[in-house]
Protein backbone atom coordinates (compact mmCIF):
# COMPACT_ATOMS: atom_id res chain seq x y z
CA UNK A 1 0.00 0.00 0.00
CA UNK A 2 1.47 3.36 -1.01
CA UNK A 3 0.94 6.81 0.42
CA UNK A 4 -1.87 7.77 -1.98
CA UNK A 5 -3.86 4.61 -1.27
CA UNK A 6 -4.20 5.59 2.40
CA UNK A 7 -6.07 8.79 1.47
CA UNK A 8 -8.01 7.21 -1.38
CA UNK A 9 -9.87 4.97 1.09
CA UNK A 10 -11.11 7.97 3.06
CA UNK A 11 -11.94 10.00 -0.06
CA UNK A 12 -15.68 10.29 -0.80
CA UNK A 13 -16.86 8.71 -3.98
CA UNK A 14 -17.67 11.48 -6.47
CA UNK A 15 -20.88 11.22 -8.50
CA UNK A 16 -20.71 11.18 -12.25
CA UNK A 17 -22.19 14.26 -13.94
CA UNK A 18 -25.16 12.21 -15.22
CA UNK A 19 -25.82 10.82 -11.70
CA UNK A 20 -25.36 14.06 -9.77
CA UNK A 21 -28.64 15.60 -8.53
CA UNK A 22 -29.63 18.92 -10.08
CA UNK A 23 -29.76 21.07 -6.97
CA UNK A 24 -29.87 24.23 -9.03
CA UNK A 25 -32.35 24.93 -11.80
CA UNK A 26 -32.09 27.66 -14.39
CA UNK A 27 -35.31 29.31 -15.60
CA UNK A 28 -35.64 29.08 -19.39
CA UNK A 29 -37.45 32.40 -19.51
CA UNK A 30 -35.59 34.82 -17.20
CA UNK A 31 -32.37 32.76 -16.88
CA UNK A 32 -32.50 33.02 -13.07
CA UNK A 33 -30.68 30.30 -11.11
CA UNK A 34 -32.72 28.88 -8.23
CA UNK A 35 -32.47 26.09 -5.70
CA UNK A 36 -34.59 23.10 -6.78
CA UNK A 37 -36.65 22.96 -3.57
CA UNK A 38 -37.74 26.55 -4.14
CA UNK A 39 -39.04 25.52 -7.58
CA UNK A 40 -40.73 22.35 -6.33
CA UNK A 41 -42.58 24.28 -3.62
CA UNK A 42 -43.98 26.50 -6.38
CA UNK A 43 -45.16 23.49 -8.51
CA UNK A 44 -42.18 24.10 -10.83
CA UNK A 45 -43.21 27.69 -11.52
CA UNK A 46 -40.41 30.26 -11.55
CA UNK A 47 -40.89 32.55 -8.52
CA UNK A 48 -39.03 35.32 -10.34
CA UNK A 49 -40.97 35.59 -13.64
CA UNK A 50 -43.85 33.10 -13.28
CA UNK A 51 -42.64 30.83 -16.10
CA UNK A 52 -44.38 27.42 -16.00
CA UNK A 53 -41.86 24.62 -16.47
CA UNK A 54 -42.94 21.25 -17.82
CA UNK A 55 -43.93 18.60 -15.29
CA UNK A 56 -44.74 14.89 -15.60
CA UNK A 57 -48.08 13.11 -15.53
CA UNK A 58 -47.65 11.86 -11.97
CA UNK A 59 -46.93 15.40 -10.77
CA UNK A 60 -50.10 16.55 -12.56
CA UNK A 61 -52.12 13.90 -10.77
CA UNK A 62 -50.69 14.92 -7.40
CA UNK A 63 -51.37 18.57 -8.21
CA UNK A 64 -55.07 18.09 -9.07
CA UNK A 65 -56.28 15.12 -7.00
CA UNK A 66 -56.80 14.82 -3.27
CA UNK A 67 -53.98 13.02 -1.51
CA UNK A 68 -54.29 9.24 -1.80
CA UNK A 69 -57.52 9.40 -3.80
CA UNK A 70 -56.18 8.56 -7.28
CA UNK A 71 -56.91 5.05 -8.55
CA UNK A 72 -55.28 4.26 -11.90
CA UNK A 73 -57.03 2.16 -14.55
CA UNK A 74 -55.77 0.31 -17.64
CA UNK A 75 -52.12 0.74 -16.62
CA UNK A 76 -51.26 -2.64 -18.18
CA UNK A 77 -52.25 -1.54 -21.70
CA UNK A 78 -49.07 -1.30 -23.72
CA UNK A 79 -48.44 -0.20 -27.34
CA UNK A 80 -47.53 -2.72 -30.02
CA UNK A 81 -45.78 -2.30 -33.36
CA UNK A 82 -48.36 -3.34 -36.01
CA UNK A 83 -46.42 -1.68 -38.87
CA UNK A 84 -42.94 -2.91 -37.83
CA UNK A 85 -41.92 0.74 -38.10
CA UNK A 86 -38.22 1.64 -38.22
CA UNK A 87 -36.58 5.05 -38.66
CA UNK A 88 -33.28 5.71 -36.88
CA UNK A 89 -34.50 3.20 -34.31
CA UNK A 90 -37.22 0.59 -34.39
CA UNK A 91 -40.55 1.56 -32.83
CA UNK A 92 -40.25 -1.34 -30.39
CA UNK A 93 -36.93 0.02 -29.14
CA UNK A 94 -38.36 3.52 -28.72
CA UNK A 95 -41.27 2.12 -26.72
CA UNK A 96 -38.92 0.08 -24.53
CA UNK A 97 -36.67 3.08 -23.85
CA UNK A 98 -39.65 5.32 -23.01
CA UNK A 99 -41.09 2.70 -20.66
CA UNK A 100 -37.76 2.33 -18.86
CA UNK A 101 -37.23 6.08 -18.48
CA UNK A 102 -40.76 6.90 -17.31
CA UNK A 103 -41.74 3.70 -15.53
CA UNK A 104 -45.11 3.48 -17.31
CA UNK A 105 -46.50 1.70 -20.37
CA UNK A 106 -47.97 4.64 -22.29
CA UNK A 107 -47.83 8.41 -22.58
CA UNK A 108 -50.78 9.07 -20.29
CA UNK A 109 -52.19 8.16 -16.90
CA UNK A 110 -55.94 7.65 -16.51
CA UNK A 111 -57.99 6.92 -13.44
CA UNK A 112 -60.50 8.11 -10.86
CA UNK A 113 -59.87 10.56 -8.03
CA UNK A 114 -61.50 13.30 -6.01
CA UNK A 115 -60.96 17.04 -6.20
CA UNK A 116 -61.77 18.51 -2.78
CA UNK A 117 -64.13 15.59 -2.31
CA UNK A 118 -65.77 15.72 -5.75
CA UNK A 119 -65.27 12.50 -7.80
CA UNK A 120 -63.91 12.85 -11.35
CA UNK A 121 -62.11 10.84 -14.01
CA UNK A 122 -58.66 12.29 -14.65
CA UNK A 123 -56.42 11.78 -17.69
CA UNK A 124 -52.91 13.31 -17.74
CA UNK A 125 -50.42 13.19 -20.61
CA UNK A 126 -46.69 12.85 -19.98
CA UNK A 127 -44.52 14.67 -22.54
CA UNK A 128 -41.46 12.71 -21.46
CA UNK A 129 -42.95 9.52 -22.96
CA UNK A 130 -42.29 9.91 -26.71
CA UNK A 131 -43.37 13.54 -26.62
CA UNK A 132 -46.77 12.65 -25.12
CA UNK A 133 -47.78 11.39 -28.56
CA UNK A 134 -51.25 9.97 -29.19
CA UNK A 135 -51.24 6.30 -30.16
CA UNK A 136 -53.74 3.44 -30.16
CA UNK A 137 -53.27 2.70 -26.46
CA UNK A 138 -53.71 6.35 -25.48
CA UNK A 139 -56.89 6.63 -27.56
CA UNK A 140 -58.29 3.46 -26.02
CA UNK A 141 -57.55 4.65 -22.47
CA UNK A 142 -59.35 7.95 -23.14
CA UNK A 143 -62.40 6.11 -24.52
CA UNK A 144 -62.46 3.83 -21.49
CA UNK A 145 -62.27 6.87 -19.21
CA UNK A 146 -65.27 8.34 -21.06
CA UNK A 147 -67.18 5.07 -20.62
CA UNK A 148 -66.50 5.16 -16.86
CA UNK A 149 -67.73 8.75 -16.73
CA UNK A 150 -71.00 7.80 -18.43
CA UNK A 151 -71.44 4.73 -16.26
CA UNK A 152 -70.80 6.57 -12.98
CA UNK A 153 -72.08 10.03 -14.02
CA UNK A 154 -68.69 11.61 -13.24
CA UNK A 155 -67.06 14.64 -14.93
CA UNK A 156 -63.96 14.17 -17.09
CA UNK A 157 -60.76 16.24 -16.88
CA UNK A 158 -58.02 15.75 -19.50
CA UNK A 159 -54.66 17.50 -19.09
CA UNK A 160 -52.92 17.54 -22.48
CA UNK A 161 -49.17 17.79 -23.05
CA UNK A 162 -48.48 16.30 -26.44
CA UNK A 163 -46.72 16.79 -29.74
CA UNK A 164 -49.64 15.18 -31.59
CA UNK A 165 -50.41 11.84 -33.21
CA UNK A 166 -47.66 9.21 -33.04
CA UNK A 167 -46.09 8.92 -36.49
CA UNK A 168 -44.76 5.38 -35.83
CA UNK A 169 -48.36 4.12 -35.83
CA UNK A 170 -49.39 6.08 -38.94
CA UNK A 171 -53.13 5.72 -39.68
CA UNK A 172 -53.68 3.78 -36.45
CA UNK A 173 -52.78 6.91 -34.48
CA UNK A 174 -54.75 9.25 -36.76
CA UNK A 175 -57.86 7.14 -36.20
CA UNK A 176 -57.62 7.96 -32.48
CA UNK A 177 -58.58 11.55 -33.31
CA UNK A 178 -62.03 10.55 -34.57
CA UNK A 179 -62.34 7.78 -31.98
CA UNK A 180 -61.76 10.10 -29.01
CA UNK A 181 -63.86 12.92 -30.54
CA UNK A 182 -66.81 10.55 -30.95
CA UNK A 183 -66.41 9.45 -27.33
CA UNK A 184 -66.43 13.07 -26.13
CA UNK A 185 -69.64 13.61 -28.15
CA UNK A 186 -71.25 10.85 -26.07
CA UNK A 187 -70.37 12.79 -22.91
CA UNK A 188 -72.23 15.78 -24.33
CA UNK A 189 -75.27 13.62 -25.12
CA UNK A 190 -75.34 12.42 -21.50
CA UNK A 191 -74.85 16.01 -20.24
CA UNK A 192 -71.64 15.13 -18.38
CA UNK A 193 -69.09 17.98 -18.00
CA UNK A 194 -65.71 17.74 -19.71
CA UNK A 195 -62.89 20.12 -18.75
CA UNK A 196 -59.87 20.29 -21.07
CA UNK A 197 -56.58 21.64 -19.69
CA UNK A 198 -53.98 22.68 -22.30
CA UNK A 199 -50.37 22.75 -21.15
CA UNK A 200 -47.04 23.33 -22.85
CA UNK A 201 -47.08 21.95 -25.51
CA UNK A 202 -50.43 20.82 -26.95
CA UNK A 203 -50.00 20.35 -30.67
CA UNK A 204 -50.94 18.29 -33.72
CA UNK A 205 -53.61 15.62 -33.61
CA UNK A 206 -54.30 16.14 -29.90
CA UNK A 207 -55.16 19.82 -30.34
CA UNK A 208 -57.15 18.92 -33.47
CA UNK A 209 -59.39 16.49 -31.59
CA UNK A 210 -60.43 16.06 -27.95
CA UNK A 211 -58.27 18.89 -26.53
CA UNK A 212 -60.44 21.54 -28.23
CA UNK A 213 -63.78 19.85 -27.43
CA UNK A 214 -64.04 20.72 -23.74
CA UNK A 215 -67.10 22.38 -22.25
CA UNK A 216 -64.51 24.56 -20.54
CA UNK A 217 -61.02 24.95 -22.04
CA UNK A 218 -58.28 26.02 -19.61
CA UNK A 219 -54.66 26.77 -20.49
CA UNK A 220 -51.56 27.38 -18.41
CA UNK A 221 -49.74 30.71 -18.79
CA UNK A 222 -47.36 30.74 -21.76
CA UNK A 223 -48.45 27.31 -23.03
CA UNK A 224 -47.69 26.55 -26.68
CA UNK A 225 -50.95 25.44 -28.29
CA UNK A 226 -51.61 24.82 -31.97
CA UNK A 227 -51.68 22.32 -34.80
CA UNK A 228 -48.60 22.79 -36.98
CA UNK A 229 -45.39 24.54 -35.97
CA UNK A 230 -44.78 28.22 -36.64
CA UNK A 231 -42.13 27.57 -39.30
CA UNK A 232 -44.36 25.14 -41.23
CA UNK A 233 -47.29 27.57 -41.21
CA UNK A 234 -45.12 30.46 -42.35
CA UNK A 235 -43.69 28.42 -45.22
CA UNK A 236 -47.18 27.27 -46.22
CA UNK A 237 -48.95 30.64 -46.30
CA UNK A 238 -45.86 32.72 -47.13
CA UNK A 239 -46.75 35.46 -44.63
CA UNK A 240 -45.27 36.72 -41.39
CA UNK A 241 -47.30 35.62 -38.39
CA UNK A 242 -48.25 37.64 -35.28
CA UNK A 243 -45.76 37.31 -32.47
CA UNK A 244 -46.77 34.63 -29.97
CA UNK A 245 -49.84 33.61 -32.01
CA UNK A 246 -49.66 30.07 -30.60
CA UNK A 247 -49.32 31.12 -26.96
CA UNK A 248 -52.23 30.75 -24.57
CA UNK A 249 -52.45 34.52 -23.98
CA UNK A 250 -53.00 35.15 -27.71
CA UNK A 251 -55.59 32.38 -27.88
CA UNK A 252 -57.49 33.81 -24.89
CA UNK A 253 -57.48 37.27 -26.43
CA UNK A 254 -59.00 35.85 -29.64
CA UNK A 255 -61.61 33.68 -27.91
CA UNK A 256 -60.19 30.22 -28.58
CA UNK A 257 -59.90 29.29 -24.90
CA UNK A 258 -62.01 30.18 -21.88
CA UNK A 259 -59.42 31.04 -19.27
CA UNK A 260 -55.75 30.99 -18.30
CA UNK A 261 -55.12 29.54 -14.85
CA UNK A 262 -51.84 29.45 -12.95
CA UNK A 263 -50.70 26.02 -11.90
CA UNK A 264 -51.13 26.64 -8.19
CA UNK A 265 -54.78 27.68 -8.71
CA UNK A 266 -55.73 24.86 -11.09
CA UNK A 267 -57.20 22.51 -8.48
CA UNK A 268 -59.38 25.23 -6.95
CA UNK A 269 -60.53 26.36 -10.40
CA UNK A 270 -61.53 22.83 -11.40
CA UNK A 271 -63.38 22.41 -8.09
CA UNK A 272 -65.23 25.72 -8.60
CA UNK A 273 -66.21 24.70 -12.15
CA UNK A 274 -67.45 21.32 -10.96
CA UNK A 275 -69.51 23.06 -8.27
CA UNK A 276 -70.95 25.40 -10.89
CA UNK A 277 -71.86 22.48 -13.17
CA UNK A 278 -73.57 20.73 -10.25
CA UNK A 279 -75.56 23.83 -9.28
CA UNK A 280 -76.49 24.37 -12.94
CA UNK A 281 -77.64 20.77 -13.16
CA UNK A 282 -79.72 21.19 -9.98
CA UNK A 283 -81.28 24.34 -11.44
CA UNK A 284 -82.03 22.45 -14.65
CA UNK A 285 -83.65 19.65 -12.64
CA UNK A 286 -85.74 22.17 -10.66
CA UNK A 287 -86.72 23.96 -13.86
CA UNK A 288 -87.58 20.62 -15.46
CA UNK A 289 -89.69 19.65 -12.44
CA UNK A 290 -91.53 22.98 -12.63
CA UNK A 291 -92.13 22.57 -16.34
CA UNK A 292 -93.28 18.98 -15.76
CA UNK A 293 -95.68 20.11 -13.04
CA UNK A 294 -97.04 22.88 -15.26
CA UNK A 295 -97.49 20.41 -18.09
CA UNK A 296 -99.29 18.00 -15.78
CA UNK A 297 -101.61 20.80 -14.63
CA UNK A 298 -102.20 21.88 -18.22
CA UNK A 299 -102.94 18.29 -19.21
CA UNK A 300 -105.39 17.91 -16.31
CA UNK A 301 -107.08 21.18 -17.30
CA UNK A 302 -107.22 20.13 -20.95
CA UNK A 303 -108.64 16.73 -20.04
CA UNK A 304 -111.25 18.36 -17.78
CA UNK A 305 -112.25 20.77 -20.53
CA UNK A 306 -112.42 17.95 -23.05
CA UNK A 307 -114.57 15.91 -20.66
CA UNK A 308 -116.94 18.85 -20.27
CA UNK A 309 -117.07 19.35 -24.02
CA UNK A 310 -117.70 15.64 -24.56
CA UNK A 311 -120.36 15.64 -21.84
CA UNK A 312 -122.09 18.61 -23.44
CA UNK A 313 -121.89 16.95 -26.82
CA UNK A 314 -123.37 13.79 -25.31
CA UNK A 315 -126.25 15.77 -23.78
CA UNK A 316 -126.85 17.56 -27.05
CA UNK A 317 -126.74 14.27 -28.90
CA UNK A 318 -129.21 12.80 -26.41
CA UNK A 319 -131.70 15.60 -27.12
CA UNK A 320 -131.17 15.26 -30.84
CA UNK A 321 -131.70 11.50 -30.61
CA UNK A 322 -134.84 11.99 -28.56
CA UNK A 323 -136.19 14.41 -31.13
CA UNK A 324 -135.31 12.04 -33.93
CA UNK A 325 -137.04 9.18 -32.06
CA UNK A 326 -140.15 11.35 -31.58
CA UNK A 327 -140.13 12.25 -35.26
CA UNK A 328 -139.76 8.60 -36.19
CA UNK A 329 -142.66 7.66 -33.91
CA UNK A 330 -144.83 10.35 -35.43
CA UNK A 331 -143.92 9.16 -38.90
CA UNK A 332 -144.74 5.60 -37.87
CA UNK A 333 -148.12 6.74 -36.51
CA UNK A 334 -148.85 8.62 -39.71
CA UNK A 335 -147.88 5.59 -41.76
CA UNK A 336 -150.12 3.43 -39.59
CA UNK A 337 -153.05 5.80 -40.14
CA UNK A 338 -152.44 5.85 -43.86
CA UNK A 339 -152.28 2.05 -43.93
CA UNK A 340 -155.50 1.84 -41.89
CA UNK A 341 -157.27 4.23 -44.25
CA UNK A 342 -156.11 2.30 -47.28
CA UNK A 343 -157.21 -0.97 -45.69
CA UNK A 344 -160.61 0.51 -44.80
CA UNK A 345 -161.01 1.86 -48.29
CA UNK A 346 -160.12 -1.48 -49.84
CA UNK A 347 -162.51 -3.28 -47.46
CA UNK A 348 -165.35 -0.88 -48.28
CA UNK A 349 -164.78 -1.32 -51.98
CA UNK A 350 -164.70 -5.08 -51.62
CA UNK A 351 -167.89 -5.08 -49.52
CA UNK A 352 -169.58 -2.76 -52.01
CA UNK A 353 -168.61 -5.03 -54.88
CA UNK A 354 -169.97 -8.06 -53.00
CA UNK A 355 -173.22 -6.23 -52.27
CA UNK A 356 -173.56 -5.30 -55.92
CA UNK A 357 -172.99 -8.85 -56.96
CA UNK A 358 -175.62 -10.06 -54.44
CA UNK A 359 -178.07 -7.57 -55.74
CA UNK A 360 -177.48 -8.72 -59.27
CA UNK A 361 -177.95 -12.31 -58.23
CA UNK A 362 -181.15 -11.49 -56.34
CA UNK A 363 -182.55 -9.57 -59.32
CA UNK A 364 -181.80 -12.46 -61.60
CA UNK A 365 -183.54 -14.91 -59.27
CA UNK A 366 -186.63 -12.66 -59.01
CA UNK A 367 -186.82 -12.35 -62.78
CA UNK A 368 -186.63 -16.11 -63.17
CA UNK A 369 -189.47 -16.60 -60.61
CA UNK A 370 -191.67 -14.20 -62.49
CA UNK A 371 -191.16 -16.09 -65.71
CA UNK A 372 -192.13 -19.33 -64.07
CA UNK A 373 -195.31 -17.87 -62.81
Amino acid sequence: MNFFDIFSKNRKQQSKPSEAPEHWIKCQECQSLMYFKEIENQFKVCPKCGFHMRIGARERVDLISDEGSFLEFDETLSPTDPLKFVDKKSYKKRISEAQKSTGRNSSLISGECTVNGKPINLVCFDFSFMGGSLGSVEGERIVRAVNRCIEKKQPLVIVSASGGARMQESTYSLLQMSKTSAAIKRLSEHKIPYISVLTDPTMGGVSASFAWLGDIIIAEPGALVGFAGERVIKQTIGTDLPEGFQKSEFLLEHGLIDMIVKRGQLKKTIFDLLTYFESEKEEEIEALEEVTQELEEDIVDDVTEEEEVVQNEVEENKEEIKEEVRDIKEEIEEIKEEIKEEIKKEVREEVKEEIEEEKKKNKKKGFELKLKK
